[in-house]
């Protein structure tokens, strides 16, 4: 299917983060374009603003009549989170509609560009957040679409339509990359996650191994050193690795912490990034974080390899601030930290765990965690449970399940159950914003990759309320 066939475009579950990148590149080209999402959220009231029609109701009656006049000329694009029994959803394939995942349809976008994807189980949005920024920020340009908003500017997507590079994030889930043939690929992680989809982690690296054959002859992939990824999967592609500082193809050296009182979190980090043709000095990385260093190095191999300066990369990097949800500090005072984190794998907890340690390792760490889906919490509760030890106090609330239906005997308390830390409690989720400013803690952390999000300003209000109390 070509898209100059099609003048409305209908999306399910437009207010995900994904969804809506692609939401707006349609909206902005042109075409008329509608959806359904479960709630308001802040995304789904800024594509309104732009003039975007998102209705909350899924029955087919809310669905706008001039996506019933005509099959031939409407596409209708939906998320996987959407469950089969959803009444639009079944409205539209029962009645003679073009149906397709949003993973096909960011495929299409960027048939004919050059792909540049972000692939891995843990960092995608990260690395593909800072690759756009740089490219944004050089004499290449490029468009994006990515998991999370940048801070930047402001948004998940970069539409110019002037330029050659197109930035997304390659998803593992339901194998939704393999409609992607980029040119430069990053694999930044494989550790097992999605088994519900993959059953056993082999079957998730074979998927990782067919994405990799699917990159377009000459171009590349780097991979994080380690990762179980053959030079024979692709023969037509150059290999390079990256490591945050063991040797590799692109690696840094002289990490070390700068410590201007200016930046958040005690200080940013400076470098170099090693590199086959050379080496970038003095690298100043506007983000706090150890993990976003390495980070750092995933994307500025794959702006090297295209074909970006070593200035422009060195530029970008001073000035990249983030992703919200990701290391997102919300608050800092002389007394208090408070951090949101997307974190919901063992793996990214770890990260963020070690991550702060490295600026504060005698300050008292509290953690707010959401566990995220009822088939991840049952497949890693002895992962979540060892990871969320490391904390000094922990705190669990209601468990978010998104897509999924009940397990017997999985929920947070599942996870409470396993770990050894006696400084643990549940708190339900209507009250964990009232709670949370009461917790004896130095730096507080919230994370999840349900609707913990939402509490973040509220817990943020009740902070500044007690140390207001306190002077």
């Amino acid at each position: 299917m070509h898209f100059e066939n099609v003048k409305n475009i209908f999306f399910i579950g437009i207010g995900g983060i994904g969804m809506s990148g692609i939401a707006q590149w349609f909206h902005k080209s042109g075409y008329c374009v509608a959806g359904y999402d479960r709630t308001p959220t802040d995304i789904t009231s800024h594509l309104q603003n732009m003039g975007v029609n998102i209705v909350f109701d899924e029955s087919e009656q809310a669905i706008p009549d001039i996506f019933k006049q005509s099959t031939n000329d409407t596409l209708v694009v939906y998320t996987p989170a959407i469950p089969a029994e959803h009444e639009g959803f079944n409205y539209f394939k029962n009645n003679g509609y073009t149906v397709i995942k949003r993973a096909k349809a960011l495929g299409m976008l960027t048939d004919g560009k050059t792909g540049l994807a972000v692939a891995g189980t843990h960092g995608k949005t990260s690395v593909s957040t800072t690759l756009a920024t740089i490219l944004n920020n050089s004499s290449k340009g490029c468009s994006a679409f990515v998991g999370g908003v940048s801070k930047n500017i402001g948004t998940n997507v970069i539409i110019n339509p002037q330029a050659d590079a197109v930035v997304v994030e390659a998803d593992e889930f339901d194998r939704s990359f393999l409609t992607l043939f980029p040119q430069i690929a990053v694999i930044t992680s494989m550790d097992a996650d999605h088994l519900d989809i993959y059953g056993e982690p082999a079957e998730l690296h074979k998927t990782f191994h067919s994405f990799v054959s699917q990159i377009k002859p000459g171009g590349a992939v780097v991979v994080k050193k380690g990762l179980p990824l053959s030079h024979h999967t692709n023969s037509s592609i150059s290999y390079y690795s990256y490591s945050l500082n063991d040797n590799a193809d692109f690696y840094a050296t002289d990490i070390k912490i700068n410590d201007n009182a200016d930046h958040k979190l005690g200080g940013n980090y400076c470098f170099n990034i090693v590199h086959p043709k050379g080496i970038i000095e003095n690298i100043e990385l506007g983000v706090p974080g150890l993990y976003n260093v390495e980070n750092a190095i995933a994307a500025s191999a794959v702006a090297l390899i295209y074909g970006v300066s070593e200035q422009e990369i060195k530029t970008a990097l001073a000035q990249y601030t983030g992703v919200k949800r990701r290391f997102d500090i919300i608050l800092k005072t002389e007394n208090k930290v408070f951090i949101d984190d997307y974190a919901h794998h063992p793996t990214e907890i770890e990260a963020c765990y070690n991550s702060i340690r490295n600026f504060y390792p005698e300050k008292r760490v509290a953690v707010l965690f959401q566990p995220h889906l009822y088939s991840r919490t049952n497949d890693f509760a002895d992962g979540f449970a060892k990871a969320l030890d490391a904390f000094d106090h922990i705190v669990l609330t209601d468990l978010y399940p998104a897509r999924e239906k009940p397990l017997p005997g999985v929920s947070s308390h599942m996870i409470l159950g396993l770990m050894k830390n006696n400084n643990k409690q549940f708190i339900q989720y209507s009250e964990l914003a009232q709670r949370a400013a009461s917790i004896n803690c130095d730096i507080l952390v919230t994370m999840g990759a349900g609707d913990i999000d939402k509490l973040v300003e509220p817990i943020k209000q009740e902070l500044i309320k007690t140390m207001e109390v306190q002077l």
